[in-house]
This record gives structure tokens, sequence and C-alpha cells, in this order.
């Protein structure tokens, strides 16, 4: 048998791998199992939604060794991690022209997919003291060994090995199985760098992915093919067929030719290989893109709420403008009206003051003839004493007299209004009373509207022996009691 295909074939055996598609829209149910899948070399890309692909890092550190002095070969331990405490090996160093040369060997490691059904194989990486990872070569194993020959061209670096889902990936894992280590008893003085560098979360290869299920491998498929169906899978999960379906379609075509078996074993590999290449640089163009879309959406977010938030301003601003002109407003309207209102007040103090003026003039006319006094009802003119004959409502000379002055004076006032109300004393019936009364007060109305007064200005009440202003015990106070009152009221006369 090849020992090729020999050690193939052993790993194989102990590998897990899915049965299923990636199914592009998010929910949909998952595909038939992989059965020489891609066999189109030209699929046609349709439109799906894919599930956002954000990958997760955690940080690990490296030991990197200074061999820049290295004037021969030298050699440094490889040791397990805690993943693999049995596992060993060593790593021969030597400065070559151009970068140092590693010749490293391994033993003790399980296969690869022990540590979960994404992982395959095993990368060997050299991390700078930057802390930047290169992937320097797989680790294919035969009954646990491997050995791995390869170039560095820093000068500076660590060595670490760990499980990967196929031998092209370009960022560590974080399933780290071997790191290196001076060997004790070495002579070599070396510079030791801590390295800080990023490793790829457990299960970032799996995003959106379903559960993997173990099945059983078949003798005849190289393990290269078994990585390209794992990349293309990966690829797809990370939304490949959409934001890089050139490259993809490139790897499908490549395992499409691998699955064929036509042309032999070897290319059987290099064409798994290739596709295995092409469906990593379709993942890592995916997500880029998809990061990029991330930031963008981020950017787009953070601006929406700027300008919200901007747009909340200006309407509050906008708001405090017009309330703010709307108080100008209201302020130079109330000045307006304390303005109408102090000139209103000056002209009602004056017309007050007229109207005192007159009030004060028509009282000492009027009491200048007849005794007066001032109220609310207005000014009242008492015409008392002998002025009408005893129980009737004739009026005596020198009633007529006064009542001539009083329509003199009244006459030359406008708008002035005119009460005769008339009262008896207590002799006599309350009919009666009250039936002298009234003639008494009309008979006052008459003579004051023939001597000049307006009709319309002037009307009379009897109120018979009510409201008496002195005794009826006596003849003077019941003499007092026979009266007419004017009630002489209007514009600035009643009120007061």
């Amino acid at each position: 048998m090849d020992p090729l295909k020999g050690t193939q074939m052993n790993f194989l055996r102990a590998l897990p791998f899915t049965t299923a598609f990636l199914v592009a829209q998010a929910g949909a149910p998952s595909a038939s199992p992989m059965q020489n899948p891609n066999l189109n070399p030209s699929p046609q890309v349709q439109s799906v939604s894919v599930p956002m692909y954000r990958v997760t890092v955690v940080q690990g550190s490296a030991k990197a060794i200074n061999y820049r002095n290295l004037k021969h070969s030298t050699k440094i331990d490889l040791l397990g991690t805690v993943l693999v405490s049995n596992a060993s090996g060593e790593a021969k160093v030597k400065s070559e022209d151009g970068g140092i040369q590693i010749t490293a060997k391994f033993k003790n490691l399980p296969p690869a997919s022990s540590f979960g059904g994404e992982f395959l194989t095993y990368v060997l990486w050299g991390i700078s003291p930057e802390g930047s990872a290169t992937n320097l070569g797989e680790v294919i194993l035969e009954h646990g060994k491997g050995k791995v020959k390869v170039m560095e061209k820093l000068q500076s670096f660590g060595l670490v090995v760990t499980a990967e889902p196929y031998f092209a990936v370009t960022q560590p894992s974080d399933v780290v199985v071997m790191e290196n280590a001076i060997r004790k008893g070495s002579t070599e003085q070396f510079e030791f760098i801590d390295a800080k560098y990023e490793l790829l979360k457990r299960g970032q290869y799996t995003l959106n992915l379903d559960a993997m299920a173990p099945i059983a491998m078949d003798e005849k498929t190289p393990v290269e093919v078994f990585q390209a169906r794992n990349a293309l899978r990966i690829a797809r999960a990370a939304g490949a067929m959409v934001y890089a379906p050139e490259a993809f379609g490139k790897a499908e075509t490549y395992l499409a030719q691998a699955e064929a078996n036509k042309d032999g074993h070897k290319a059987r590999i290099i064409s798994a290989r290739e596709a295995t290449q092409r469906a990593e640089d379709a993942r890592q163009i995916s997500v880029h893109k998809q990061e990029v879309e991330r930031l963008a959406m981020e950017r787009k977010l953070a601006q929406d709420k700027l300008d919200e938030s901007k747009r909340q301003t200006a309407m509050a601003s906008a708001a405090e403008d017009s309330a703010l002109l709307k108080n100008r407003q209201a302020e130079a309207e109330n000045a307006e009206l304390k303005s109408k209102n102090v000139g209103l007040q000056t002209r009602n103090e004056g017309l007050s003051a007229n109207n005192e003026g007159l009030r004060t003039r028509l009282m000492e006319q009027l009491n200048a003839v007849l005794q007066t006094r001032a109220t609310a009802r207005g000014l009242i003119v008492n015409m008392s004493g002998v002025l009408f004959q005893n129980g009737k409502a004739t009026l005596l000379p020198a009633a007529r007299e006064k009542l001539s002055k009083i329509a003199g004076i009244l006459s030359t006032h406008k708008g002035l209004m005119v009460e005769a109300d008339g009262f008896t004393d207590s002799n006599g019936s309350e009919a009666l009373n009250q039936r002298l009364s009234e003639e008494r007060a009309k008979n006052t109305m008459d003579f004051l509207v023939s001597q000049g007064v307006a009709t319309a200005s002037i009307t009379f009440k009897g109120f018979g022996k009510s409201s008496p202003i002195a005794t009826n015990d006596t003849a003077a106070g019941r003499q007092e009691n026979r009266r007419v009152e004017l009630v002489v009221s209007g514009e600035g006369i009643t009120g007061q």
C-alpha cells in the first residue's frame, strides 16, 4: 500500500464529519446527505437571505524566541498543552539564507476531530513578536505522529500547533495543542518575547450550521477531499454564495473535479487542495464584506440617531422660539392694554372729576332753593313744610315759586332724570293717604313740566304715609311728613 494513502486511511477512520450542507436560507430545512456534491461545475447562484456571520476572537499568548544570533542549528522542545498533555515533539531550527529553516516532529497527537466535528487537521503556526500569525504548514498524522519542514522569514517567532477544519486557514483557532519551549540543558542564549495574538473562538467556523454528526468514512476518499468539503461547507455558512460567488463557484468546480475521481488519486488531492484554498478565500471575502456592511450599518444607525437628535433639538428650539415670540407678543399686547388702561383711567378720573364738579354744582344750586341731600339714588330735593293744604294736593303759591326755580335749574342740565315721590302724615285711612300722596306727586310733576322740564325725563310715585321723616305725634312732625321729594339722577349724579 502507498505509505501516504495508508496514513490518510488510518487518519480518516477516526474522523467524524457532518452529513448535511448548510442551507443558506435561515430557518430552512437541511439538504440531503452529501454524496459527490457540486458535480455541476457552473452552479447558478440564487439570491438568498444570509444570516449575519460575525467572527469572535480571543487572545492567546506565545513565547516568541529571537534566533537572530543563531550561528548553527539548535533544537527546541514542542510540548503539549492542557488539551493534550502527553503530546510532545521537537523542532530543529537552522539559520538559512533569507530565513530560518524549521524541521518539526510530533507524536502522541490524537485525531483533530476529537476536539469537535469542525476540525479535520492540525496546522503549525509562526507567531511574530507583534502577534501576527503565519500558517507554516499542515501537520499530517500517521498513528499520532507527524512531521513538517518549512521556512520562516522572521528571525523572532514562536511556534504553536492548533486543530483546524482544513489546511488553508488564515487565523489559528483557540484549540492550541502544542507550544514551543527551550530544551532543558540548552547552551543557547535565547531572547524570549511575550507575543499576544488573536485566536478564533471554538465554534466560529460552524456559525449558522446545524449540529454536526459523525459518520463512517470510506477508505477510498483522500483526507484532502474531506477537508475541501468542510471548507466549502464553512464558506457557505459564512455567506460566500452571496458575498463571494465567483471565488465560491471556483471552489465548487474544483471540488466537483475531486469528487469525480477520473484522473487518479494525486489529481483528486490536487483538486481538493485547490478547492479548499478557493473556499477559504471566499470565506475571508464574505466575512470581510459582512464586517464592512455591519460597520456601515452601525455608522448609519449612529448617523440616523444623530440626525434624529438634531431634528428633535431643532423642533425644541423652534418651539422655544415660538414660545418666546408669543411671550413677546403677549408682553406687547399687555403693554398696549396697560397703556390703554392708563388712558382710560386718566379719562375716567377726568370724567369723575367733571361729574363730581357737576354733582357739587347742581347740589349747591338745588340746595339754595330747597333742602337737598346726596344719596345712592341721586340728589333728593325735599319739599316739606306748608306747601300743600291739609288733606289736599293743591300746591300753595310758596311751593310753586320754589318749584319754578327748581325747574329752571333742572332744564339747564341735559340728561337728568327726575322722580317726584309723594308722602303724607298718618292721619286718615291707608287708601286715602295713598291717593293723596300720588296726587301731590303728580301735581308736582305737572307743574315742573309746565315750567320747562321735559315730560320724558320725569315720573311720579305715591308712597302714602310710609317712610315718615318726623314723628306723627305732633303738628310740626306731621307737617314735615306731608311732603314731595324730587329724586334727581343721571350720569355723574347717581351712586355718589
